[in-house]
């Protein structure tokens, strides 16, 4: 319950998804995030970290930790489901 609690968070999963392909800026990952809040993406980036999902490099860049990796694969089957289904309601 308290991965599903710490990921319903709202920005999280989109955090986690930003930083699948490689580290990233704490303001590039605001643009990329439609400009959420500061205060929230700190928030956030604060809570991933503590979880161990996220690091810290020491060029300020955020990366994804082994742990956020293996979460990626994870959810790897609900993308291809969310692919499939968004496909579906296009052809509607």
């Amino acid at each position: 319950m308290a991965a599903l609690d710490l990921l319903g968070r709202r920005w999280a999963l989109r955090i986690l998804w930003e930083l699948r392909d490689g580290s990233v800026g704490a303001r590039a990952l605001r643009e990329r995030c439609d400009r959420m809040s500061s205060s929230v993406l700190y928030d956030r980036l604060g809570e991933l970290t503590e979880a161990g999902l996220i690091h810290k490099c020491a060029d300020g860049r955020y990366e994804l930790t082994a742990h956020g990796h293996a979460l990626g694969v994870a959810i790897d089957p609900l993308v291809r489901w969310s692919t499939t289904w968004s496909a579906s309601l296009d052809q509607t």
